[in-house]
């Protein structure tokens, strides 16, 4: 049973990777960013809707799983490797196509001000981002609100942290995927934006645990 539990985790994590690409995708090929933040989305969008399994989105909610910790840790690790397989399958697709001479320069220029930067300050950024995306499936979540505001918080979140340079590391997964420029270095900055994403994602639990 176990066995299963973990596979079907991984095949949602993995559809939740090949989502986030396809929302990279929108992203890099729109002319207007705030049109292209707005429509990577799309992405969150569907993993909520069809409850797969991101990363960023399952993270924060470690803080209320006490008796099952390390089962959740376990289940948290089979989510970032599918999602890392997801994304990687959408960016080396997306390679062959004529879409990639249309997002080739777009992408390295991401990807290079990712590379060039401080460590401190992308885990800084990626703190902000794991904020952000708890709050996007936390709002998506409260079944009280109006649609209009479980989806508008959705959108919004996610709009605002990739239009403040935020660091999501899921996303980043499928941009140094699309750009070829894996290496070491790529892979530990992909570690240290995920610690970002996962405190950030624990703030407002941990802070709702302090407060209550």
């Amino acid at each position: 049973m176990e066995a299963k539990k973990y596979l079907k985790t991984l095949l949602n994590a993995i559809l939740s990777g090949i989502f986030i690409g396809i929302g990279g995708t929108i992203y890099l090929a729109c002319a207007n960013k705030i049109v292209g933040a707005f429509l990577f989305t799309i992405g969150l969008m569907m993993i909520v809707c069809y409850g797969f399994s991101l990363y960023t989105g399952a993270v924060g909610y470690l803080v209320n799983h006490k008796k099952d910790f390390f089962s959740y840790l376990l289940n948290l690790l089979f989510i970032w490797v599918g999602n890392f397989a997801g994304c990687y399958i959408v960016g080396s697709a997306i390679r062959g196509t004529r879409t990639f001479y249309k997002v080739d320069i777009t992408v390295h220029n991401i990807c290079a001000d990712k590379l060039n930067d401080t460590p401190l300050s992308l885990f800084i950024l990626a703190i902000f981002c794991g904020l952000l995306m708890y709050m996007a499936v936390q709002t998506y979540r409260r079944e009280e609100l109006p649609p209009v505001f479980r989806f508008g918080g959705l959108f919004l979140c996610i709009s605002v942290f990739i239009m403040s340079g935020f660091e999501h590391c899921i996303a980043n997964m499928y941009y140094f995927t699309i750009a070829g420029v894996w290496s070491c270095k790529a892979l530990g900055l992909i570690l240290l934006m995920t610690l970002g994403n996962s405190i950030g994602g624990w703030l407002v639990p941990l802070a709702d645990k302090v407060r209550n």
